[in-house]
């Protein structure tokens, strides 16, 4: 967005931030009542609009925890045709859940999924069940301010920082800057695979974190490119192995700019064709997508999608090009054990280790 159009938009965002500050502040002071339970529930959510990493994030939560106790998630489900609180099961898929739920599902099928446009309600209902779980991972609910989850989590992206940015329309916050006051911990996603003590002191003094809030940084760690259809490689494929192809990356992620930077690292040529965030591809789409494939030069040609994407994709449409979906895990920095520390011990202090 240019500074021309921010400046247009200004009053627009100087309405919201009014009314948007009003609500927290009825929230902050009892006259709006904010439930709490007395088991652990955690938040992973950001003050922007989409892409600082939250699902990768929840993910990294389940694989930490999930060995000792029964896990459950529970997010909105956005873009789903259904609505009300739904519990995935095997018949589910994104259009019934939302794309990022149905990702969790299927990579992690031992775990309860759950959506609901009320986390409140959602939450209840999964504690009402015969077997409910020990914990409850709710992702983007930040701005959920009905719930008062155990513990907050608040994502910033490294290149975007919050602290940067302004109120929609004219930004890309949904809340003012000191709605991260909330958070109980603060992480730096998406920062460089190396990272300096000297860099990071620069961020932590920019997000003037309070004595409450500890701070860590944490980067993507791609992993092999797994086949979605039998063309190709029957295995996953190394990165390596790009060096030699033309890829089109297709993606419907808030933030494709970081997958991009690190496919033309890898691949002999990249082009990029990018939809909305959350976007369910149509005819159209794959139709356009082919033609893009079909113009791109070399005789070694794939197409590469996220985990989000990849729940969403008909494979029918691509009978005669390998397709294939690269998973990305979190990993942190120095201290990562720290954080991890943190999560057990919040968790610990319910359950008392058992």
């Amino acid at each position: 967005m240019n500074t021309a159009i921010k400046i247009l938009l200004l009053p627009f965002s100087i309405i919201y931030y009014a009314v948007v500050s009003i609500r927290n502040f009825a929230y902050a002071n009892g006259i709006l009542k904010s439930t709490s339970y007395p088991f652990p529930n955690i938040v992973i959510g950001n003050l922007s609009v989409g892409g600082t990493g939250k699902t990768p994030h929840v993910e990294y939560l389940i694989r930490l925890l999930h060995s000792k106790r029964s896990i459950a998630t529970l997010s909105r489900g956005y873009g789903r045709k259904t609505k009300g609180f739904r519990i995935a099961d095997k018949d589910d898929n994104a259009e019934t859940l939302g794309d990022e739920p149905s990702q969790i599902k299927q990579k992690f099928p031992e775990i309860t999924v759950a959506v609901d446009e009320n986390r409140c309600h959602g939450i209840e209902q999964l504690r009402s069940r015969e077997h409910p779980p020990d914990i409850v991972l709710l992702d983007d609910a930040f701005q959920h301010r009905r719930l008062n989850a155990g513990l907050k989590i608040l994502l910033t992206d490294y290149s975007k920082p919050y602290v940067y940015d302004y109120v929609l329309p004219s930004g890309r916050l949904r809340e003012p800057r000191n709605g991260a006051k909330r958070a109980d911990i603060i992480v730096v996603t998406k920062s460089p695979a190396v990272l300096s003590p000297l860099e990071i002191r620069r961020i932590e003094s920019l997000l003037k974190p309070a004595s409450y809030q500890k701070v860590f940084f944490s980067t993507f760690q791609y992993s092999s490119l797994i086949p979605l259809n039998d063309l190709g490689h029957a295995q996953n494929l190394s990165l390596l192995s790009l060096n030699k192809m033309a890829v089109l990356m297709v993606t419907a992620i808030a933030n494709p700019s970081n997958l991009e930077l690190y496919l033309r690292r890898h691949a002999k040529y990249v082009k990029a064709l990018s939809f909305k965030d959350h976007h369910y591809f149509g005819p159209k789409d794959y139709n356009s997508m082919i033609q893009k494939l079909d113009q791109m030069l070399g005789t070694k040609k794939c197409i590469i999608v996220t985990e989000k994407d990849a729940v969403k994709m008909d494979i029918s449409h691509f009978e005669n090009v390998p397709l294939y979906a690269l998973p990305v895990e979190v990993k942190f920095h120095e201290h990562g054990n720290d954080f991890d520390q943190e999560i057990e011990d919040y968790v610990r202090s319910y359950t008392n280790g058992n």
